[in-house]
């Protein structure tokens, strides 16, 4: 299976800003060494500049915490993107809010259990469009309905294993906690999110039986670079 490094642009207030350990309020406009500012369609340009990304993960943080959405900054980049994969977590509640998306986006639409009000509204969500991806999102305990944790036959195709406090923080990823999921997920995909600090975590994900990654603060940084990114994905080529 090939492993995919995904790049994330989290969007407040208009501004790409710097998520740390899921402390929202306190989350400033990123500064980045690929670009200057914070704009959403400049930053996701110089993440496709720096190598040939095959997704990208938007999460629209004013979305996910019930306070406005970003749909038109992310239409620029859907448009300036054609040959990249979306993938968006907007907040979604429930399966009404899933179907709202599917009229008016095209790309795949992330599920967070931080937001979904009930696990039950998963299997409402499968009928309706084929490839939701469902995060399970962490801090120090679960975050949302527990039954979406304890229940695996809710879960689609591809899982994020989202640890929320290890977002930003240089701390490595959870891989503990990863394992318990892939050991749990019977061939689905599952993707690793926060903490990662340099190649050597891209290597242990890969060895443990992520399918991919999500990344951030290692790419404005520097510490992962495109010849990183080329050793845990081969076919690629920037």
């Amino acid at each position: 299976m090939p492993f995919l490094p995904i790049p994330v642009i989290d969007l407040m207030g208009g501004h790409v800003v710097h998520a740390r350990r899921g402390d929202r309020a306190n989350y400033a406009p990123i500064e980045s060494g690929l670009c200057h500012g914070s704009d959403p369609l400049d930053l996701a340009a110089a993440l496709l500049g720096l190598f040939p990304f095959k997704a990208l993960y938007i999460a629209d943080l004013d979305a996910i915490q019930g306070r406005g959405e970003h749909a038109s900054e992310v239409a620029r980049i859907v448009q300036a993107l054609p040959g990249v994969e979306i993938w968006l977590d907007a907040g979604i509640v429930d399966a009404a809010a899933y179907a709202r998306w599917c009229g008016r986006f095209e790309g795949r639409l992330v599920v967070g259990s931080e937001t979904l009000v009930r696990a039950s509204e998963i299997e409402s969500i499968a009928k309706i469009r084929h490839g939701c991806i469902l995060s399970l999102d962490f801090r120090t305990e679960p975050c949302g309905d527990p039954l979406l944790f304890v229940d695996d036959a809710l879960w689609p195709d591809d899982l994020i294993v989202m640890t929320l406090t290890r977002v930003g923080s240089d701390n490595g990823p959870d891989l503990h906690r990863g394992a318990e999921i892939i050991a749990r997920a019977a061939g689905r995909r599952v993707f690793a999110a926060g903490g990662v600090r340099g190649p050597g975590d891209l290597s242990a994900l890969r060895s443990s039986g992520y399918a991919g990654v999500l990344l951030a603060s290692a790419l404005h940084n520097g510490k992962i670079d495109a010849a990183a990114l080329r050793a845990v994905s081969p076919g690629a080529s920037s």
